[in-house]
C-alpha cells in the first residue's frame, strides 16, 4: 500500500493548470495579491529587517527577488526574507480548519522557485493551489491538540512549501515524496515566544518557506528521507499531535473542492482569533451609535483555544498588542477600525483605549469551543452607563468564505498595505499583474517589469 507521502506526491505530480477549477485559480491570484501587500507593509518592521540583514550577510547567487529591498539573492534567502516580511503586520490570509496562514509559507517558496526556474504564471498558480492543499490538509490532520504547542503555519506550512516548490521544479513522484519527508523532519515553531512578545512568529513561516524549498532541491539531488514521515511510529503525527486524524490528509484528495477556496482574508491587523470579537463590537457600536464614553462594561466570550493562546499576552509593544484581546476590542470601540494605524506606541498609551480596556472582561465559553476550528466565533456584550445591554454574536468575520470580501475590497486592502512602498502607478500595475498572472510567460523578470 502506498504511503501517505506517496499518495500526496501523486496528486501534486498530476496537478495541471488546465484541469484546475477556474475558481481555485482565481483564488490563487487573490491570495498572491493579498500576500504581496503584506510583504510591502511589513518590509520595514524590525523582525523582517533583522532577517533581511542576516540573509544579506550570508549572500547567495542572484536567483530570485528579495522584495523588501528589491535585491537579488538565492531562492532560499528570497523565500526566507519575503515570508518573514509577509507575516509581520498580521494581515496575511488564514485557513480556519487547519489553523494556519497558508500564504506566508507556500507563496514565498513557490515564487522564489518560479523566479529561479523561469516558470510561467500558470505554473506558479498551479503550485500555489497545490501548496495550499497540502499545507491545509496537514493542519487539518494534526488538529487543535497540535496547535496548543505548535505554530501550525511553521510545522504544517513547510509541507505546502515543499509541495509548491517541488511542483515548480518538476520533481518526479518519488522525488516529491522525498521532499515531503525532508520537510517533515524540519517542521518546527513553538508558541512560547508569546510570553515574551518575541519575534519568533515571523521566523516560523520564513523557515517553513525556505526549508520547504530546500527540501525540494535536495530531492532533486537524490537526497533520501523518511518514507512514512506522517504515519510512522516516530513520525510527525505521533510526535506532535495528541488527537491527529491522518485520514484528513488523503480523503477526497482528487474529488473534494480545493482547500484554497476555504481560505479567509483578514480585514483587521490583529490575530485572527480576535476578529469575530472585533466585528461583534463594531456591530454593536454602529447599530446603537455608542460612544466610548457610553460604555460601562464590555464582556467578550470566546472559545477556549483562543484564550489558551492569548489570555496572558500583555500589550507590551505594538506587535504584542495585536494578540491582546482587550486592546483590540477597545481600539474598535474607540476608533471604529483596527488597521495598521491601530498598533503604535501612542495608541498603547491612549487614555481612551486604556479606559475601555479596564472595563473589558473575557469569558471562556465551552459551547463556542464546540464549533472550533470550523468556526472561530465570539459573543460581545456591552452594557452602557445608562443600564442598557447590547449583544452580538459573530461566527464568520468579514473575509471568511461565508462572509467574503469583494475583489474591490481586496484591491483596496492591497493599496493600503502597499502605499508606503509603491506609488499610485506602481500599485495599479502590480494589481493588474497579480490578477493576470496567467499571462506571465517568465516570472524571472516579474518584479523588474513592474519597476
Amino acid at each position: 500500500m502506498a504511503t501517505i507521502s506517496e499518495q500526496i506526491a501523486a496528486v501534486i505530480y498530476d496537478a495541471d493548470y488546465d484541469t484546475l477549477s477556474a475558481d481555485a485559480l482565481d483564488m490563487a491570484k487573490l491570495c498572491f495579491l493579498d500576500w504581496l501587500g503584506s510583504v510591502y507593509a511589513g518590509k520595514g518592521a524590525r523582525p523582517a529587517v533583522a532577517i533581511l540583514l542576516v540573509a544579506k550577510s550570508l549572500g547567495g547567487n542572484p536567483e530570485a527577488t528579495v522584495i523588501p529591498d528589491g535585491s537579488q539573492s538565492s531562492a532560499f534567502m528570497a523565500a526566507l526574507v519575503n515570508s518573514a516580511a509577509s507575516h509581520v503586520v498580521e494581515m496575511d490570509d488564514l485557513h480556519k480548519g487547519s489553523i494556519l496562514h497558508p500564504a506566508a509559507a507556500v507563496i514565498p517558496a513557490a515564487l522564489a522557485m518560479a523566479e529561479r526556474e523561469g516558470a510561467s504564471g500558470r505554473e506558479l498558480l498551479t503550485a500555489i493551489v497545490v501548496g495550499y492543499e497540502v499545507a491545509i490538509r496537514a493542519g487539518e490532520a494534526m488538529g487543535p491538540s497540535h496547535y496548543q504547542f505548535w505554530h501550525t503555519t511553521g510545522t504544517c506550512g513547510i509541507f505546502g512549501a515543499a509541495a509548491a516548490a517541488g511542483k515548480i521544479l518538476g520533481l518526479s513522484k518519488p522525488e516529491l515524496a522525498v521532499a515531503l519527508g525532508t520537510a517533515g523532519t524540519q517542521a518546527a515553531g513553538l508558541w512560547e515566544f508569546l510570553v515574551d512578545g518575541a519575534m519568533s512568529k515571523q521566523l516560523h513561516p520564513a523557515k517553513a518557506a525556505a526549508d520547504g524549498l530546500m527540501s525540494a532541491l535536495l530531492a532533486e539531488q537524490g537526497f533520501t528521507a523518511a518514507s512514512r514521515i506522517f504515519e510512522g511510529e516516530k513520525g510527525f503525527a505521533q510526535a506532535m499531535a495528541k488527537e491527529g486524524d491522518l485520514d484528513r490528509l488523503i480523503k477526497g484528495l482528487r474529488t473534494e473542492p480545493p482547500r484554497i477556496l476555504s481560505t479567509s482574508f483578514k480585514t483587521h491587523a490583529a490575530c485572527y482569533h480576535i476578529h469575530a470579537a472585533i466585528d461583534a463590537v463594531l456591530e454593536i457600536r454602529r447599530k446603537h451609535s455608542l460612544r466610548p464614553t457610553d460604555v460601562n462594561s464590555v464582556r467578550i466570550a470566546l472559545y477556549p483555544a483562543a484564550l489558551d493562546l492569548l489570555e496572558k499576552v500583555a500589550p507590551q509593544d505594538p506587535y504584542a498588542a495585536k494578540f491582546n484581546i482587550p486592546f483590540c476590542v477597545a481600539t474598535a470601540l474607540v476608533y471604529e477600525q483596527v488597521g495598521l494605524s491601530a498598533f503604535t506606541a501612542d495608541r498603547l498609551e491612549d487614555p481612551k483605549i486604556k479606559e475601555v480596556m479596564r472595563r473589558t472582561s473575557l469569558v471562556r465559553d465551552s459551547d463556542l469551543g464546540k464549533v472550533y476550528p470550523e468556526r472561530w466565533p465570539a459573543v460581545a456584550e456591552i452594557t452602557t452607563k445608562a443600564g442598557q445591554t447590547h449583544a452580538a454574536r459573530i461566527d464568520f468575520p468579514r473575509g471568511d468564505p461565508k462572509n467574503p470580501m469583494t475583489r474591490e475590497e481586496l484591491e483596496a486592502k492591497f493599496n493600503i498595505l502597499a502605499t508606503p512602498a509603491l506609488d499610485v502607478e506602481q500599485r495599479r500595475r502590480t494589481v493588474d499583474a497579480c490578477l493576470h498572472l496567467d499571462r506571465v510567460d517568465n516570472l524571472a523578470s516579474f518584479f523588474a517589469d513592474l519597476a
